[in-house]
């Protein structure tokens, strides 16, 4: 008995088998040598094109050099601190008018201004607010003084009428930033997305170092 085309390899049938297969991650390289990377790996920020550059170590560690790439590419570093003595209330959050929960802020070193961006559906959001507000704000933690321009962001979130606010790698801001629009659904974002959001300031609470007095 002949067996029906749909049946037989590479038939329709075999097709849809193989679109029901949720497919399999594409392993990440790095941006300048191509070599296979593991998911905890080095990033670059790229200060001309404003994005992230994934690099192994030996390329991470070259582009540490001075002059290296004209100082395009600058590494993002590893550190997380958490000021539990700022002084940023209700009323300072209602001035910077972000219509989510949480919003980092950077300082772009070629646009010589702090940028702040805030989860979205559509990714990262940049709030058009007066930065003579923002400035008000941030004044009421040594934090934003503190911050290494293109890498390090200053990450606050208000939930349960409290603020908290960190300085985090700018890295960490932008997988939160892909986790909420991976999970947003409706107006506010959904169940999912309040979740990850959730789970990532728990985990944000076991990394972060409290600035005292002495940091530097």
């Amino acid at each position: 008995m002949t067996t029906p085309a749909t049946d037989a390899p590479g038939g329709g049938a075999a097709v849809l088998r193989r679109l029901r297969r949720p497919a399999a991650p594409r392993p990440e390289r790095c941006t300048f040598c191509g070599a296979g990377l593991p998911p905890e790996h080095r990033h670059l920020a790229d200060t001309s094109q404003r994005a992230l550059a994934c690099a192994c170590t030996a390329c991470a560690m070259l582009f540490e050099q001075p002059g290296a790439a004209g100082g395009r590419y600058r590494g993002v570093p590893r550190r997380y601190l958490v000021d539990p003595g700022h002084g940023i209330d209700g009323a300072d959050w209602e001035a910077l008018q972000i219509p989510v929960s949480t919003v980092f802020f950077l300082r772009n070193a070629e646009l010589d201004r702090l940028v702040a961006l805030y989860p979205s559906p559509a990714g990262p959001a940049e709030s058009e607010l007066d930065p003579e507000s923002w400035q008000a704000v941030l004044g009421r933690t040594r934090l934003a003084a503190m911050l290494e321009p293109d890498v390090e962001a200053l990450l606050l979130r208000r939930a349960h009428g409290v603020t908290t606010c960190h300085l985090v790698p700018v890295d960490a801001c932008y997988e939160l930033v892909g986790r909420m629009r991976l999970h947003w659904q409706g107006f506010d974002g959904g169940p999912a997305a309040h979740a990850e959001l959730d789970g990532f300031f728990d985990r944000l609470a076991g990394l972060a170092r409290p600035l005292t007095e002495d940091t530097p």
